[in-house]
């Protein structure tokens, strides 16, 4: 999970292990075992919003991207400026239309 300022933490749970994200952090969740695995995903709030990373990234301004990652903007300015989902290496503009 992340959050602004630089702030991030990772975790490895195991089975029983409860995790809390709080609310308007960023967050993924990745199986890096080799077995199966099953989620109980619990909200405190009956109204549930998602906003994927590039979707993010794409809404917010350079110096808040440079604040939140602690890295300069001018990094950023590299990245799209709008929701992507898979490019190509050397970035949306040079990959095909059925790739986005």
């Amino acid at each position: 999970m992340f959050g602004s300022h630089g702030r991030y933490r990772t975790e490895t749970l195991e089975k029983g292990d409860v995790g809390y994200i709080p609310q308007g952090y960023g967050h993924s969740i990745e199986n890096i075992g080799e077995k199966a695995s099953r989620v109980l995903i619990g909200f405190n709030s009956g109204v549930y919003e998602t906003i994927d990373l590039s979707q993010w990234i794409a809404g917010n301004p350079l110096d808040v991207l440079a604040t939140n990652f602690g890295k300069p903007a001018a990094l950023f300015e590299k990245f799209p400026h709008q929701d992507v989902f898979i490019a190509d290496k050397d970035g949306p503009e040079k990959s095909s239309p059925e790739r986005h």
